[in-house]
């Protein structure tokens, strides 16, 4: 069975930085990848980054390009976002989670979602 736990999350100010963790358990890395995702109040669940274990291909969305980096430690088997220079629009609750490929990284390609940490970004 597929756990996913999210950490990281909190309050920070406008052009701050986080590091967002996702350690996985009854997880084999070597033939998935994992998804970050977020939701804002009343907004539909988004893709914000992926990264895959078979080819090493990793998904930004536009929105966080050039400003979010993912990354993971197999030895850990964990998934890490690091986000700077937040924005109050990257205020949301983030999630991780588990599919066999990156693909488009789309909500209903992925499963084994954690709970999710909530980010929030003041102005």
């Amino acid at each position: 069975e597929v756990q996913l736990v999210e950490s990281g999350g909190g309050l920070v100010q406008a052009g701050g930085s986080l590091r967002l963790s996702c350690a996985a358990s009854g997880f084999t890395f070597a033939d998935s990848a994992i998804g970050w995702f977020r939701q804002a109040p009343g907004k539909e669940r988004e893709g914000v980054s992926c990264i895959s274990s078979s080819d090493r291909s990793t998904y930004y969305a536009d929105s966080v390009k050039g400003r979010f980096t993912i990354s993971s430690d197999n030895a850990k088997i964990t998934v890490y976002l690091q986000m700077n220079s937040l924005k109050p629009e990257d205020t949301a609750v983030y999630y991780c989670a588990s599919a066999p490929i990156c693909g488009t990284v789309v909500v209903t390609t992925f499963g084994s979602w954690g709970q999710g940490t909530q980010v929030t970004v003041s102005s």
